[in-house]
């Protein structure tokens, strides 16, 4: 994904920044979400939208008010799980962000991100950085650990 999203927006605009970057994540998030969304609604049982048909509900109005409203906890839980699966990709950011270590403040430049900066102190010399890339390391898990934890929240058994 990071070299296809390098010769699509980085070569065209001919530089690094973070738009490119998150359209090459955005690649990888949007097929996982749009998939599960579609298996979510595909387990809503039928019988659920023929009852609102048979009760005069116009087709739309079952669509987005009972059918995506009784798969909507799979559907939080696709969003939330293919956030966690883009936070750790280092590969298209490096093709696309390349980082930075200075702070910008324009979208439109290279810009840093933690799995660029766990790369970068990972592949050093220096005992103190691999210490640091360990810290960003645990930082990132710590992410998706909360990310996790939201999506079992939100999407829990009400009683």
């Amino acid at each position: 994904m990071g070299i296809f999203g390098y010769l699509l927006w980085v070569l065209p605009m001919k530089r690094f920044s973070a738009w490119a970057g998150a359209a090459a994540l955005a690649m990888i998030f949007i097929p996982v979400v749009v998939r599960t969304t579609e298996e979510m609604l595909r387990m809503v049982p039928q019988s659920v939208r023929e009852a609102a048909l048979a009760l005069g509900i116009e087709r739309w109005k079952t669509t987005l008010f009972i059918t995506v409203r009784t798969a909507t906890a799979g559907i939080v839980t696709g969003i939330l799980l293919a956030m966690a699966r883009i936070v750790g990709e280092t590969a298209p950011l490096l093709f696309t962000a390349l980082g930075n270590q200075f702070w910008q403040e324009g979208l439109d430049q290279p810009i840093a991100a933690v799995p660029l900066q766990i790369f970068s102190y990972a592949i050093s010399p220096y005992e103190d950085w691999h210490d640091k890339a360990w810290a960003g390391a645990v930082v990132l898990i710590g992410m998706v650990f909360l990310i996790s934890a939201c999506a079992r929240y939100f999407t829990r058994v009400k009683k």
